[in-house]
């Protein structure tokens, strides 16, 4: 069951670490915050995106990325930056149904793959 904004921020805020991994994509596993939040939020979407999107991303160059979405009416942006403001790939999207108008994630490259995680977690 989807849960709303407010109900989830004051989940979220409770992940500080994680103790597993979950796999996503071939090289893009998310913790357990990232996991809760794809699991009540019903936004599995949101980290297939950002896990695909890394594919792309050079992890020697940017081993550390942010993920911005800002609602844009019925849908939204997609940044993902290298945590210095610096672009690497934007997404429009003509709908989103995300709780949030603006949220971040982030991921970092381990040497295997991405990990995706709330920003309570880095």
């Amino acid at each position: 069951m989807k849960k709303n904004a407010a109900e989830l921020l004051g989940n979220l805020s409770q992940f500080i670490g994680s103790e597993h991994y979950y796999r996503l994509l071939p090289t893009f596993v998310v913790t357990d915050g990232l996991r809760y939040l794809m699991d009540n939020a019903d936004c599995y979407w949101l980290a297939q995106l950002y896990g695909l999107h890394l594919s792309d991303v050079d992890f020697n160059q940017n081993p550390f990325t942010v993920l911005k979405f800002t609602r844009k009416n019925n849908g939204g942006i997609v940044n993902i930056e290298d945590g210095n403001g610096n672009l690497l790939v934007q997404q429009r999207l003509d709908y989103a149904d995300f709780p949030f108008d603006e949220y971040r994630l982030y991921a970092c490259w381990d040497g295997r793959y991405w990990v995706g995680m709330l920003v309570s977690e880095y």
